[in-house]
C-alpha cells in the first residue's frame, strides 16, 4: 500500500486535468483517492522451513474442502487450545511493534519469524494464493490487506489478522491497533469495535440460533450510529481454515444453525464509521469502504460450551484478553 508522493502542495479546482498527467479531469482522477491508502510494491512470498507442519494447500495453494464435523473432539479441542494461545501471543507482540515508518511488509517479516520461532505455519501464507503470513488493513481497508511497501504513518489505525497452524489446526484472532497520536473518532470506533466482539461472545448460548451473535452485535453498533460490514462473516474453524459455519454479524433469521457444545467458530465483526459497503481493489483481496471512512476490526476464536462460550484466543496475554466490562 502507498500513498500519492507527487500530488501538489495546493490542489486543483475539480474541472482541472489532474495533476498525474493521466489526461482525466481532477475530480474523476486523483480527488477520488486522496488521503485513502494506496496499493504499493508487494515483496516475495517468504519461505517456511521443512521442518513446520503445512496445511494441505501450502504448496499449491488449492484449498480443497471437506467434511469436518461441526463439533470437534477432545483432542481437537485441546489443540486447539494451544494454537489459539499461539496466534493469541503473536498477535499481542505484532501490535507491540506497530509504530509510525514501519512498513506493512516489515511487519509481516516480524510476523512471518513469530510463527516459525513457534514451530506454526502462518495460515495465510499461500490460501487461495494469498502471498503474506499475516493480513495488514489500514484505515479504510475492511479486510485482508496484503503487507507492503507502505509505511504507517502517525494518525492510522491497522488491524491485524493472524492466523497459525500447530498440532494439525489453526487458531484464529485480529485486533485494532493505533499507530501514534490517533484521532478521537477513531479511538471511539476501535473501542466500540472490541465491545461488538464481546457483545456476540456473551450470545453464545448452546440450544440458540446462532443468529443471536449478529443480533448483538448490531444493536450495539446502531446504538453509536455505526455500520456493520455484511460482506464478510465469521466462519468454522478447526482443521481447515475455514469450515462450513457461518456468523452472520448483523440480524438475519436464515442464521439458522443452532449452537452446540463443541462448536468451534470465529467471531469477527468489522464496523464501519460510514456505509457498510464495499468495494474490491484490483488484487481480488482488500476490501476497502465505499466511502473511504474507517473500519475496525476484532476477532476471537471461540468453543461453544455447555452454559455459554470459551474464548480459546483470549485470557492472560491476548490482545483482548477478556470483554471490558469484566476487567
Amino acid at each position: 500500500m502507498r500513498t500519492i508522493a507527487n500530488a501538489p502542495s495546493t490542489l486543483p479546482q475539480a474541472n482541472d486535468p489532474c495533476w498525474c498527467g493521466s489526461g482525466r479531469k481532477y475530480k474523476r482522477c486523483h480527488r477520488k483517492v486522496e488521503g485513502r491508502v494506496l496499493p504499493g510494491a508487494i515483496s516475495p512470498m517468504r519461505p517456511v522451513p521443512e521442518h513446520i507442519e503445512r496445511p494441505p494447500y501450502a504448496e499449491t495453494g488449492e484449498v480443497v474442502p471437506w467434511d469436518e464435523p461441526r463439533v470437534k473432539s477432545p483432542d481437537v479441542i485441546e489443540r486447539m487450545r494451544h494454537a489459539g494461545k499461539v496466534a493469541a501471543e503473536i498477535l499481542r507482540l505484532a501490535g507491540e511493534a506497530v509504530r509510525p515508518g514501519l512498513t506493512t511488509d516489515e511487519l509481516d517479516q516480524y510476523v512471518h519469524d513469530l510463527y516459525i520461532e513457534r514451530g506454526a505455519y502462518p495460515s495465510p501464507l499461500n490460501y487461495h494464493g494469498y502471498p503474506k503470513s499475516v493480513c495488514t488493513s489500514v484505515n479504510e481497508v475492511i479486510c485482508h490487506g496484503i503487507p507492503d511497501s507502505r509505511a504507517l504513518q502517525d494518525g492510522d489505525i491497522v488491524n491485524l489478522d493472524v492466523t497459525g497452524f500447530i498440532g494439525g489446526v489453526h487458531g484464529d484472532t485480529n485486533a485494532t491497533f493505533f499507530v501514534g497520536e490517533v484521532d478521537p473518532v477513531s479511538h471511539e470506533l476501535v473501542r466500540v469495535t472490541e465491545e461488538c466482539m464481546w457483545h456476540g461472545i456473551e450470545a453464545v448460548k448452546p440450544g440458540r440460533p446462532i443468529s443471536d451473535i449478529g443480533a448483538a452485535i448490531e444493536q450495539h453498533a446502531k446504538q453509536h450510529r455505526y455500520g456493520v460490514v455484511r460482506a464478510f462473516i465469521g466462519h468454522g474453524i478447526g482443521q481447515q481454515f475455514h469450515t462450513d459455519i457461518q456468523v452472520f454479524h448483523y440480524y438475519d433469521s436464515r442464521a439458522s444453525t443452532i449452537m452446540r457444545p463443541g462448536m468451534t467458530f470465529t467471531i469477527e465483526p468489522m464496523i464501519t464509521l460510514g456505509s457498510w459497503q464495499h468495494r474490491m481493489w484490483d488484487d481480488d483481496w482488500t476490501a476497502v469502504t465505499t466511502d473511504g471512512k474507517r473500519t475496525a476490526q476484532y476477532e476471537h476464536t471461540i468453543l461453544v460450551t455447555d452454559d455459554g462460550a470459551e474464548v480459546l484466543t483470549g485470557g492472560e496475554g491476548a490482545v483482548s484478553p477478556s470483554a471490558p466490562w469484566d476487567r
